[in-house]
């Protein structure tokens, strides 16, 4: 026939392919620490400032609050890129 037998095996049964969701971290941020972050970057300190600036003036200063990555991806989630 010129199939392999998987192929033919496969079209016997196709099923459909449903992709899970998949499920939220336990080290994700929850809405609270994630408005903190937002609120950190809209202050009046860091309003001219890009996301790399804040990151490194708060971690010269002793305070993490997230990564710098989480940073841009909260920000690019409600706001225009830089």
């Amino acid at each position: 026939m010129g199939l392999s037998r998987a192929t033919v095996y496969r079209q016997r049964q196709p099923k459909a392919f449903l992709p899970k969701p998949r499920p939220a971290s336990l080290r994700s941020l929850d809405a609270a620490q994630r408005q903190q972050v937002l609120d950190v970057l809209h202050s009046e300190r860091f309003l001219d400032k890009s996301v790399r600036e804040v990151w490194a003036t708060l971690i010269d200063e002793g305070v993490y609050r997230c990564s710098m990555r989480t940073m841009y991806r909260i920000s690019d989630a409600r706001e225009v890129r830089e």
